[in-house]
């Protein structure tokens, strides 16, 4: 195979589109919205919604409770299709909302009905209804079962399979099927032994007699359902029948969504029971209510905390060419089907101080009301704007097993249920909300499904003969038999002869009396000889047939007998096998009673211990968390403690070791002016120095220069900074004022900005803020403000600072003398003698060297300053 070969062999051939079911997306049908308010619990009740009319309500807020807009008490009016008062009663409900939809699940359309509402509204009560008074289901039933109650198929005729679909089954696999059903026996389950409740009998109990007038009567008809719950998000079957275990009861296994060869959703493995009344039907709804999950709240004393779906699906298919058999055509068969929804209140949990289960329960309801009103947002969105989003069906079960209605598979029909009470004003208003945007989506109208090509009237083609035929009999009275039967037909066949012209000749001449009734006479003997023909071949049709089941018969009466006699003694030996085993099933009943009690103490047991394993477990996990926190804390206070004696450490040692080389320093230059003064003549009398603040004065010495060190004088050694390998950030403000000294701070490779900024202090792993002020004695004294910069978790960066030099500078003009006169009104002169006295002139002239070394403005002994901030 060549290159190119092997790359055509590998590419997939692309998987063929399935057509859908066509629909019309020309015309469109907005979802039809409809408002029923409940009546007050009390009179006393303050009431926050009005109706105005057949179509508006109006809502304001209550006492206490006041929005203003532009200084004016807002009231807001919210139109719908229709809008039912407190006064209204099911049945009209019924007429105007469901009734439409039962008549297109008739003829083949599909229909969507959920009723919408805060908790307590009264959506469980107009689906269901009370004892005496259906609701909107039992009334739905009742209208399809008059409707369709004489053409129903028989049981098993038509058999929904696995995948969305149906087939009609011939009579023989139907007839199989019922037999197997009635042979099967009854589980024992719990579900098993429940009956109606005698207060809810009622609501089946329909009086009006409801019916559709235009069925197709050559059509068959079958009815199934199924109930479902969607609870936290799992979708669960309220039908189906689980073995019964007292001791450990399996939970509900939640099912899953597929979608058919059609695009159209379903839950896969959910039980659809084939109902043949409703009775019937009502029965198998009632008994998955039972399994519904409700809780009492502060709002509702039975809430359901879960939304129900149940499905009505009707199977119809044409009967053939004679009105005998049903078509077992694909093509021809029809399945549609009504959903009906009562949907789970949405709540406020600050209202229903739900904890828990039902906190969990409320969130979910909650979110997935929230993806409903998501998913309409958006295609109001699509139809309005010309936008083509994606609409979120898939993110909760309940828009996502619907999608398909949304998409134009079927009529949608919403009741919006409101309680007028003031305490659910602000939930009845966001209700009220949905319900406005609801109204402004438009669902595409199906297609009708195609009408058989078949001649109308199939059904009645043969019925007909025979009431004909009995009617006959009836009015000749007597025994029927099988020869009046015979005669009968017989005479009601001659009847379908042509008739016999008059016989009598009036005239010699008339040539056409004669030839009349020569011709009709020829008619009938033809038809005679065709009828004739015709039952010899029924005849020997019949009696071949009877032949051959009376042989049949015969063979079948030997087989039967041999069979019956197995049988019995089959019966007999399991009669004996039944006996030991009812005394089997009393001894181990027995012991099940027994063990249930010891398996009862050893569960309780078993649960108090359990609870108090947890409650040490969670002792000893939070007296972990507590050790780890300690151990945490106090390994963080010892790090911090270990690196600020570090860094004292450091300032200590480094000081100490500035303050020693400045003392070497002076004792130097102490020796080396006591040298030149000891090296200068006695007899010449030093010249007392000026003061300061008359430095500009020239100053007369009689003394000569001490003469030049031989060795280099010794320069102030610098402190090597402790950053030299670190990076800094350098803040000098613009509002610091230069001082113009010769020691300046400075930093090598550091930044130096005028602000701070986050860019700048990601760079550098120091901080050095130079901060100036006024010292006491109004000079300029700045302060050098250092911290470290660490990362914070948020991605920033954080300064902690650790310690402040202080630099000041002082002027020699405002510090006293060290020698000044004991007696301060001492002339002049008598001072002067002091300056004979080599000490006293060596620590002047020390002094004075030292501040000349320095330079101006600074002086020796006035060293930086720091301290930790």
């Amino acid at each position: 195979m060549w290159p190119r070969d092997m790359k055509a062999a590998r590419t997939r051939t692309p998987r063929r589109p399935v057509p859908k079911k066509p629909s019309n997306p020309c015309v469109r049908d907005p979802v039809g919205v409809y408002c029923r308010v409940r009546p007050l619990s009390r009179p006393d009740q303050e009431c926050c919604i009005e109706v105005i009319d057949e179509t508006t309500v109006q809502i304001h807020p209550p006492e206490g409770y006041r929005i203003f807009r532009n200084g004016e008490y807002r009231e807001t009016q919210y139109s719908f299709k229709e809008v039912f008062g407190a006064l209204v009663v099911q049945k009209q409900l019924f007429d105007v909302v469901a009734k439409p939809l039962v008549e297109d699940l008739i003829r083949g359309r599909n229909g969507l009905l959920f009723t919408y509402g805060v908790t307590g509204s009264g959506k469980t009560h107009t689906m269901t209804g009370s004892p005496g008074d259906g609701g909107l289901l039992p009334r739905c039933l009742d209208m399809i079962f008059n409707s369709i109650g004489p053409f129903q198929a028989k049981r098993f005729v038509f058999k929904l399979d696995d995948k969305n679909g149906v087939e009609v089954q011939c009579e023989v696999d139907a007839l199989l099927e019922r037999q197997k059903r009635d042979a099967m026996p009854i589980p024992k389950t719990p579900s098993g032994k429940r009956q109606i409740d005698p207060e809810f009998a009622d609501m089946i109990n329909v009086q009006d007699h409801c019916k559709v007038e235009d069925v197709d009567e050559d059509n068959v008809y079958s009815v199934f359902v199924s109930y479902i719950e969607i609870y936290n998000n799992y979708i669960y079957d309220l039908l189906e029948e689980a073995p019964f275990e007292p001791i450990k009861p399996k939970p509900p296994q939640s099912k899953v969504l597929r979608e058919d060869q059609n695009h159209n959703m379903y839950v896969t493995g959910c039980t659809e029971v084939e109902v043949k009344s409703t009775e019937e039907a009502f029965e198998v709804f009632w008994r998955g209510q039972k399994k519904r999950r409700i809780a009492n709240t502060q709002l509702n004393r039975e809430s359901s905390r879960s939304h129900s779906v149940f499905m009505i699906k009707l199977a119809q298919a044409p009967l053939d060419a004679d009105g005998d058999n049903v078509l077992q055509e694909k093509e021809q068969i029809t399945l549609s089907q009504l959903s009906l929804v009562d949907l789970a209140g949405s709540e406020r949990t600050n209202r229903t101080k739900a904890e828990g289960n039902r906190l969990r329960e409320a969130g979910n309801i909650n979110q997935s009301l929230m993806t409903l009103r998501t998913c309409l947002e958006v295609l109001r969105e699509n139809q309005m704007c010309g936008t083509n989003k994606m609409v979120p069906y898939r993110d909760c079960k309940l828009t996502h097993l619907f999608k398909n209605y949304f998409d134009g598979e079927g009529k949608v029909r919403m009741i919006v249920c409101v309680n007028p009470k003031a305490e659910d004003y602000e939930e009845s208003l966001q209700v009220m909300r949905f319900a406005e945007m609801a109204q402004e989506v438009e669902v595409a109208r199906p297609a009708d499904r195609p009408i058989c090509a078949l001649t109308p009237g199939r059904r009645f083609r043969n019925q007909a003969f025979r009431e004909e035929l009995q009617r006959k009999l009836e009015m000749r009275g007597g025994p029927i038999n099988e020869e009046t039967e015979e005669q009968a037909v017989s005479e009601l066949l001659l009847q379908n002869f042509p008739p016999l012209p008059s016989c009598e000749l009036l005239d010699i001449n008339d040539d056409q009396t004669l030839p009349k009734l020569i011709e009709v006479l020829e008619k009938r003997h033809k038809i005679r000889q065709l009828l004739s023909e015709e039952i010899a071949k029924t005849v020997r049709a019949f009696k071949t047939a009877l032949q051959e089941f009376e042989s049949s018969v015969a063979s079948k009466e030997n087989y039967v007998q041999g069979k019956l006699s197995e049988k019995e003694k089959t019966i007999a030996g399991q009669k004996m096998e039944l006996e030991r085993l009812e005394k089997k099933i009393k001894t181990l009943e027995y012991k099940i009673h027994i063990l249930e009690k010891t398996t009862t103490i050893y569960e309780e047991d078993k649960r108090n211990l359990q609870q108090e394993l947890e409650s040490k477990s969670q002792q000893l996990q939070r007296q972990a968390s507590d050790k780890r926190r300690m151990e945490a804390r106090l390994q963080g206070m010892v790090t911090e403690t270990s690196v600020k004696w570090e860094k004292e450490c450091e300032r200590r040692v480094a000081a100490k070791q500035l303050e020693m080389q400045n003392k070497l320093w002076v004792k130097d230059e102490k020796l080396k002016q006591l040298k030149a003064i000891v090296a200068e003549p006695k007899n010449e009398k030093p010249e007392r120095p000026s003061r300061v603040r008359d430095r500009e004065k020239p100053v007369q010495r009689s003394v000569s220069p001490p003469p030049a060190p031989s060795a280099p004088p010794v320069r102030l050694r610098h402190r090597r900074s402790r950053s030299a390998g670190e990076r800094w950030v350098d803040h000098k403000p613009p509002s610091n004022v230069p001082t113009e000294t010769v020691m300046q701070p400075q930093v090598p490779h550091a930044i130096t900005v005028a602000a701070a900024s986050e860019k700048a202090l990601a760079k550098c792993d120091k901080y050095m803020l130079t901060h100036q002020e006024l010292a006491s004695d109004g000079e300029i004294e700045t302060k050098l403000i250092k911290g470290d910069v660490f990362k914070t978790r948020g991605g920033g960066q954080a300064v902690q600072f650790t310690e402040i030099e202080t630099l000041k500078q002082e002027s020699p003009t405002g510090r006293k003398r060290r020698s000044s006169p004991s007696n301060p009104d001492q002339p002049e002169d008598a001072a002067d003698s002091e300056w004979t006295d080599v000490e006293t002139r060596c620590s002047v002239a020390v002094e004075m060297r030292a501040g000349s070394a320095l330079g101006p403005g600074y002086q020796h002994h006035a060293q930086p300053k720091r301290r930790k901030p």
